[in-house]
């Protein structure tokens, strides 16, 4: 059984270590020299290799665990920036031929040049990946992100009723997205507990000085405050010296605490040497020693973000600061009008029962529209009729009923399940837009719809059925449930 597997399954604290991998014989000598250490303050740790964080070009996770002259317990990333099933499915197969029986799946951040209205670029996300890799894999640990980090409500609750759709595919555990709001990790840990069947969830954490805060401006979904770059700036003008140190005190801080909320462990971000390994564990040692209780810890971490002078940190945007379990928005009379005119809609030619639906179905099922022409003629009259309305892109299997009438293919990601991690106040990752997400959570509350968003897990499209109409499937006769081909057999013990 692999290490990560072992201490999430008996109930030990671990401390999983990020390595972004890049072709430097250094950098992997650097991390090589901190797994040596196997522990960190008693508490076994595995290395977490990240999949295209910075280009599809990377180095890749399973090729990056090769690289490493010592074998090296690991937990790889799967990103579905710009992938298929078949991709997942060959990371799989890779895996289990070297021995590997872990993933963590992540629909990832958006892709390097990726702009909307150009080519679309394809995300795999995680719900679906998650449904795939369980069917092929059903005894692996599949791990999933939730970022609770949000501060409206549309955002945060879309975000929650799509981690309730990770458990429900296969997800094991849960990462949480980098993040520095003490109240938002408890309010994870709560909603967490309150699931059927709650899973043991990470924390992702990472020292901040004010040149990380300015390098975080350029990933999406990490919230750092004016309040807390004014702190941060004052600690770099008192000395490097102490702005670091002070760094590395609040995350040994930030690590106690996740620990104390109930947390399985967390994943480490930004430690690349030995130096700043022993630093860490220096200031841990240091607080486990005064700090038992979260009654203990909070006045120690709100005092870790004060400098003389400065006003008290806050961690919410001075714009919003939603927290869960707080129902306050509701849909425009346009949205909820929207709604129910697509639903009538649908109603009448889709439902398969009334004589209109049935009629409909029948003529496009008929056997003029299997021939070359004929689907192209039948492709292009849906998409003439669908795009105006909901901006469809012709997917060739129409979710629009899982998702309340908002087209998918409107999201700059495709996503159809929720939302990625990286809105910010409403707004798309891609800064364009307000998250078709957050529309869809604001219809569903209005219109009762709610465990739409929460239960229904949408697959992925395959890439033979795009551009083609959708109508024959829909009324096409149920088809046998498709089988995933198995990984190759484990030929390797365990990591």
């Amino acid at each position: 059984m692999s290490l990560l597997k072992t201490a999430l399954r008996e109930h030990h604290f671990v401390c999983v270590m990020e390595f972004v991998p890049k072709a430097s014989a250094e950098r992997f000598a650097a991390m090589q020299a901190i797994m040596d250490r196997v522990q960190l303050c008693g508490w076994p740790m595995t290395v977490a290799i990240g999949d295209r964080v910075g280009s599809p070009l990377d180095m890749s996770p399973l090729d990056a665990l090769a690289s490493f002259d010592r074998p090296v317990p690991a937990l790889p990333h799967f990103s579905g920036k710009d992938r298929e099933r078949h991709h997942l499915l060959a990371q799989l197969q890779r895996m289990a031929a070297a021995g590997l029986d872990q993933l963590l799946l992540l629909t990832g951040d958006r892709l390097p040049g990726h702009e909307p209205g150009q080519r679309p670029v394809r995300y795999l996300e995680s719900v679906a990946a998650l449904q795939i890799a369980r069917q092929a894999c059903p005894h692996w640990l599949l791990g999933a992100a939730l970022n609770p980090f949000k501060y409206h409500e549309e955002e945060g609750g879309a975000q929650y009723f799509k981690a309730e759709k990770k458990l429900a595919a296969g997800a094991d555990f849960l990462t949480l997205q980098l993040g520095f709001d003490a109240a938002k990790h408890q309010e994870a840990m709560h909603w967490m507990r309150r699931q059927a069947a709650p899973k043991p969830m990470l924390a992702c954490l990472m020292s901040l000085t004010h040149g990380r805060a300015a390098m975080l401006d350029h990933v999406a979904g990490v919230t750092v405050t004016p309040s807390m770059r004014e702190m941060l700036e004052a600690e770099t003008a008192h000395s490097k010296a102490f702005a670091q140190a002070r760094s590395v005190d609040r995350l040994a801080l930030q690590i106690i605490g996740t620990k104390l909320m109930g947390y399985a462990g967390v994943h480490l971000s930004g430690i690349h040497d030995l130096k700043q390994l022993l630093a860490l564990e220096a200031r841990l040692a240091y607080w486990q020693t005064h700090v038992h209780t979260l009654e203990q810890w909070a006045p120690a971490w709100q005092a870790s973000w004060q400098m003389p002078g400065l006003p008290a940190v806050t961690f919410h945007p001075p714009q919003a600061n939603w927290r869960q379990g707080e129902s306050r928005v509701d849909a425009s009379f346009k949205e909820k009008a929207r709604y129910h005119l697509m639903h009538g809609m649908h109603g009448l030619l889709f439902s398969r029962r009334n004589s209109l639906s049935k009629a409909f179905g029948w003529a496009v099922r008929q056997p003029l529209w299997t021939t070359r022409l004929g689907a192209q003629v039948l492709h292009t009259l849906e998409r003439s009729v669908k795009r105006p309305l909901v901006g469809c892109d012709t997917c060739g299997r129409c979710r629009l009923e899982d998702t309340l009438y908002t087209c998918p293919e409107t999201c700059p990601k495709g996503l159809a399940n929720g939302p990625c991690g990286g809105t910010a106040l409403n707004r798309c990752e891609f800064g364009d837009r307000e998250c078709i997400h957050s529309i869809k959570y604001r219809t569903a509350k209005a219109v009762g719809q709610t465990a739409v968003l929460r239960e229904r897990l949408i697959p992925c499209i395959e890439e033979q059925t795009r551009h083609r109409s959708s109508w024959p499937q829909w009324f096409a006769p149920p088809s046998p449930r498709r089988v995933s081909p198995q990984p190759a057999p484990r030929t390797q013990p365990e990591s």
